[in-house]
C-alpha cells in the first residue's frame, strides 16, 4: 500500500507527482518531480485526455486523507484556499524556522524524505491510540484511518466500520510524519462521504 495501483472506483480528487507514463500508457515511475499535489477533478472547464503523450500522468485519490497519506499536498492553483490552510497549518505545526511563511518547494523537501526512498513507500510505527483524526495506517496490508474517536477500514471503494480490538497497539503508520504533526495540531483532512454514513 501507498505507490501506485490501478482501480476502477472513482476518486474524487486528482493528483499530480509529472509524468510517469509512456507512450502505451503503462506507468513507468513513480514520481518524476517533488511537487506530488492534490486537484480538483474540474477546474475552469478545463479538459484533458488522460496519460495524453508528454502530460503528466493523472492520479486519483478516494478522498483527501488518502492523498496526504500517499504524501500529497493541495494544489496551489486550483484549491488555493486549502493550500494556504494547510501552508499554514504545516508551518505551525512542523516549528518551521526559515522564510515567514514556508514556502510549496521547501515543504515538497521534507515531504518526499518522508513519503518515498529507493521505490518504496517510507511508513514509521506509531502509537494507534496517539493518532489524530485523519492519520492512516496499515496492519498486515490492509489500510485503516482514524476517524474522530474510531477507526474505519479503508478500500479504493471507501470505508467501513472496523474494530479496534484486535489491531496492535504500535502500527506502521502511512500518513507522513510532518502531516500527522499537522492533523494533530488541528488541521482537519476531508473524508470521503461514505464515512460520514457509518456509525
Amino acid at each position: 500500500m501507498g505507490l501506485i495501483e490501478s482501480s476502477k472506483a472513482r476518486g474524487t480528487l486528482m493528483g499530480n507527482r509529472g509524468v510517469l507514463h509512456n507512450s502505451k500508457k503503462e506507468i513507468r515511475r513513480q514520481f518524476k518531480n517533488l511537487a506530488w499535489i492534490t486537484c480538483l477533478l474540474e477546474f475552469k472547464g478545463r479538459k484533458r485526455e488522460l496519460m495524453s503523450p508528454g502530460g503528466y500522468t493523472e492520479l486519483f485519490f478516494l478522498d483527501e486523507v488518502t492523498a496526504f497519506a500517499a504524501g500529497h499536498r493541495p494544489c496551489a492553483e486550483c484549491r488555493r484556499a486549502r493550500y494556504n490552510e494547510f501552508r499554514d497549518a504545516w508551518s505551525t505545526a512542523n516549528n518551521w524556522s526559515g522564510t515567514s511563511k514556508v514556502r510549496a518547494p521547501e515543504m515538497d523537501k521534507v515531504l518526499h524524505q518522508e513519503r518515498i526512498e529507493n521505490g518504496q513507500k517510507v511508513t514509521w510505527i506509531g502509537k494507534l491510540a496517539d493518532l489524530p483524526h485523519g492519520a492512516m495506517f496499515q496492519v498486515d496490508s490492509e489500510g485503516y484511518a482514524v476517524c474522530e474517536d474510531r477507526v474505519l477500514a479503508w478500500s479504493f471503494e471507501g470505508y467501513r466500520e472496523a474494530s479496534i480490538e484486535g489491531l496492535p497497539e504500535m502500527v506502521d503508520v502511512l500518513t507522513p510524519q510532518s502531516v500527522v504533526k499537522t492533523f494533530a495540531a488541528g488541521f482537519r483532512p476531508e473524508f470521503h462521504y461514505n464515512a460520514r454514513n457509518l456509525g
